[in-house]
């Protein structure tokens, strides 16, 4: 175990670093396992991301995993364009804990 410190983030940091619970067929699959994934920017580190969710959601989260979607080329009306990449974290919760992602912070 390291000795860093606990990133603090500001309250108004905590909204920006989650921007949308991201729900699909995979991840209702994945809730089944204690996990919640969110939309983040593309510059928020894991340990930012964990003290955002502990302190919007007051639950206890166990461990972050991050993956950066690269973005689709798409043609629209002839002309080549591509969507923006995003990043996606897959956040664990400690047993008991559990985040319902229907309902707005």
């Amino acid at each position: 175990m390291s000795n860093r410190s606990k990133p603090s983030v500001s309250q108004e940091r905590m909204y920006d670093l989650i921007l949308a619970p991201v729900i699909t067929e995979k991840s209702t699959l994945v809730s089944e396992h204690n996990q919640v994934t969110f939309r983040v920017p593309l510059t928020a580190t894991k340990p930012e991301i964990k003290a955002a969710v502990e302190g919007l959601f007051n639950v206890k989260v166990t461990a972050v995993n991050t993956l950066i979607s690269k973005g689709k080329t798409k043609r629209f009306r002839g002309i080549m364009g591509r969507r923006s990449d995003f990043k996606k974290a897959i956040v664990t919760l400690a047993e008991g804990n559990k985040i319902d992602v229907t309902t707005g912070i």
